[in-house]
């Protein structure tokens, strides 16, 4: 089973898309969105995806794609 990578609607419009479409790309990541994580204040505030139900925040979509692709070599 690939790693679950999760975000929320409302953060792929304040600017994940872009980590999204880029983390889409890989064939070893399953990659899915959701009307709502229920993290609004995190949502409101910087670019965040949940990694296998842990949270990663970044502050542009490439470093938040560098920082999933690390946090799954750390735990996997």
């Amino acid at each position: 089973m690939n790693p679950l990578i999760e975000f929320c609607i409302n953060n792929l419009a304040e600017g994940s898309q872009k980590a999204k479409a880029e983390l889409e790309k890989d064939p070893d990541l399953d990659v899915v969105d959701y009307g709502c994580l229920r993290n609004c204040g995190l949502c409101s505030q910087s670019l965040y995806a949940l990694v296998e139900g842990d949270r990663v925040i970044a502050e542009t979509p490439e470093e938040l794609v560098d920082k999933i692709y690390q946090h799954l070599d750390e735990t996997l």
